[in-house]
């Protein structure tokens, strides 16, 4: 069989020969690994019907029809196995302990909690630091990450306990896998009334592939109808035999809402981790470990919970975490005080990262400034290439049942927008693991965190994508580009919401619905204080107009702060008015609420019914 000719030139066949590229290599790449022409493969392209330009990041799908036209086997590089290559042109060694025995240390075990819906994870973490996490969250759901570190007494000893706190629901798969892969113990929260539910499994199974041991708190022991043997029965099906029925796992009755046991819990890990774990690290060397959570804060920009896996993290250190670098500004711990070091398994929130890194990127300390900035942006046009490779066809949620049907579409291209990284991975993986059918595909072309940006709106224009904001808005002149270029951008609180919309619009299920509308935005200038009223902001209405006894939110940097707000007041001057237009200043009181600053945003609308397609 004849090479491919082009123009007379004889391209080169590869007989079978593997060909490694990365996501979102261009033609050059591949004309560079088989000596041959770019503007020749440029050519042989467009034999095959396909115009694409020698630079451009194509997709994996056009790569190999290329390598099979010219006889080569293509061999797409995974990121992890990428990344490691990456590591190693620096001579840096991720994942492994330097010296020998005499060089590691015990350090703390690592644990999540893991279970059904409901069965009380987050009360359980709230017992065990004594905090409040849920009162403050939408839908009484854990929306962030973190880690805290607590310590017990054990025969004795002061041990300490390191908890990575993952969202609440089963449906965060891959976040629960990112969690187990830094963990050395899942706790499975089972409830004594409800007893095993669909969503235990899947826990149970998730810690079972990523071969942690198990320690079981029955929980809500205090409940009418509760019955622990019973638990113990159903778990025995699974694999897990409780201590006392002769197997090797222990098992805890507790109460998260009244306290009981919770010490008894905590030596249960520490006995388990003892009995099966060997938990040593090398604290001299240069630390490494793994990002767990991050987001942008107004006052000190990107920040990130990492936890150290290996080596000691120090102030003043240059550290890499995913495509973020940075000397280390600050460090704080769970409670909010600086600290200098942090040693292995404990977790601090860092200070001085250029951007904000993904939840469960790795992070590494280098010697050089210049090497963290190379890996860095080694790691972004790495990212930036593989979404350019990416491409659809643009609509809106409404009308993707009909674009299924006359086949205009196979893919659903999204970019999530969300006010922490963690929250954004989660419901990517949930959304990815939606089961629609083979007749169409999800595929997030782009995540951050942050409000929603003109560059993301260009990215959607461009690729066709919705845009997804959970718990923010859009930037600035965003939601105008948006209107104008006639981008779908869906705001969510509730992860459940976000999924169960996404799944009834590729199920062609969306039933008519309520649509909100803006109808202005007011700058805070100045705040009042009323001894009657409470605070009144001083606005200038930005856009639209901003009317009496209409809904309102409230921003902070994009941020949404408030939800739900009524404009219970509208004042010109001394006048009670019903509206404030555009560019006119003026007084807005937001009822009984008054946490407002000077530069927030009151966004007013109202909902209005919108028939689908």
């Amino acid at each position: 069989m004849q090479a491919p000719s082009v123009g007379g030139v004889m391209l080169p066949r590869g007989n079978g020969q593997s060909v490694r590229l990365s996501r979102g290599a261009s033609l050059t790449d591949f004309a560079e690994k088989i000596n041959a022409n770019p503007a020749s493969l440029v050519a042989v392209m467009m034999n095959l019907g396909e115009m694409v330009t020698a630079t451009q990041s194509v997709s994996d799908d056009t790569l190999r029809l290329l390598a099979d036209e010219m006889n080569y086997v293509l061999e797409i590089v995974s990121p992890e196995e990428e990344d490691r290559e990456l590591l190693e042109s620096f001579d840096i060694e991720f994942g492994e302990d330097e010296g020998g025995e005499e060089a590691l240390v015990s350090r703390p075990p690592v644990v999540t909690v893991m279970g059904h819906v409901d069965h009380g994870k987050t009360r359980l973490l709230d017992a065990i630091r004594k905090t409040n996490v849920v009162a403050g969250e939408a839908g009484g759901i854990t929306q962030h990450i973190g880690a805290y570190q607590v310590s017990s007494e054990v025969n004795g000893e002061d041990r300490r306990i390191t908890f990575i706190d993952t969202p609440g629901h089963e449906a965060f798969t891959a976040m629960r896998a990112r969690g187990a892969k830094s963990t050395d113990i899942a706790i499975l929260v089972v409830a004594a009334n409800d007893g095993v539910m669909p969503q235990t499994i899947e826990a149970l199974n998730h810690a079972k592939a990523a071969e942690v041991p198990i320690v079981v708190a029955v929980n809500k022991i205090d409940v009418e109808g509760a019955d622990p043997t019973k638990v113990r029965g159903q778990l025995t099906e699974f694999g897990l035999v409780a201590e006392e029925y002769g197997g090797d796992t222990m098992f805890v009755d507790i109460s998260a809402k009244q306290g009981l046991n919770i010490e008894a819990l905590l030596e249960a890990v520490v006995l388990t981790a003892d009995a099966s774990l060997d938990l040593r690290a090398n604290p001299e060397q240069d630390a490494q470990g793994i990002a767990i959570e991050s987001h942008l804060d107004r006052g000190r920009g990107a920040v990130s919970t990492v936890l150290v896996q290996r080596g000691t993290l120090r102030i003043g250190d240059t550290m890499v975490v995913g495509d973020a670098y940075g000397r280390v500004r600050a460090m704080l711990d769970d409670n909010g005080n600086n600290v200098e070091e942090a040693g292995p398994s404990t977790p601090v929130l860092v200070l001085g990262l250029t951007n904000v890194p993904g939840a469960g990127d790795n992070f590494l300390v280098v010697d050089e400034d210049r090497t963290a900035r190379q890996i860095a942006e080694k790691r972004a046009a790495r990212e930036r290439n593989a979404n350019f490779a990416r491409k659809g066809v643009r609509f809106s949620l409404e009308n993707l049942d009909e674009a299924l049907k006359a086949g205009l579409v196979q893919e659903l291209n999204l970019i999530i927008k969300g006010d922490a990284s963690g929250s954004v991975e989660a419901l990517e993986s949930s959304l990815l693991q939606l089961d629609v059918g083979e007749e169409v595909d999800i595929r997030v072309l782009h995540r951050g965190v942050g409000a929603v940006t003109e560059s993301d709106i260009d990215l959607a224009t461009g690729s066709d994508a919705i845009v997804i904001g959970f718990n923010v808005r859009a930037a600035g002149r965003a939601q105008q580009m948006a209107e104008r270029e006639g981008v779908d951008v869906r705001y969510y609180s509730v992860i459940y919401q976000a999924i169960e919309e996404i799944e009834a619009a590729l199920k062609g299920m969306l039933k008519p619905e309520y649509e909100e509308v803006e109808l202005g935005t007011a700058e805070i200038r100045e705040i009042f204080r009323s001894s009657k009223l409470g605070n009144i902001a001083g606005v200038l209405v930005r856009s639209g107009e901003v009317k009496r006894n209409t809904k309102a939110r409230l921003l902070r940097d994009g941020k949404v702060i408030a939800e739900n707000l009524n404009i219970s007041g509208l004042r010109r001057f001394k006048d009670d008015v019903t509206e404030i237009r555009e560019g006119f200043e003026g007084g807005i009181n937001l009822g009984n609420f008054n946490d407002i600053k000077i530069d927030d945003v009151i966004a007013t609308y109202e909902m209005r019914e919108k028939p689908r397609g």
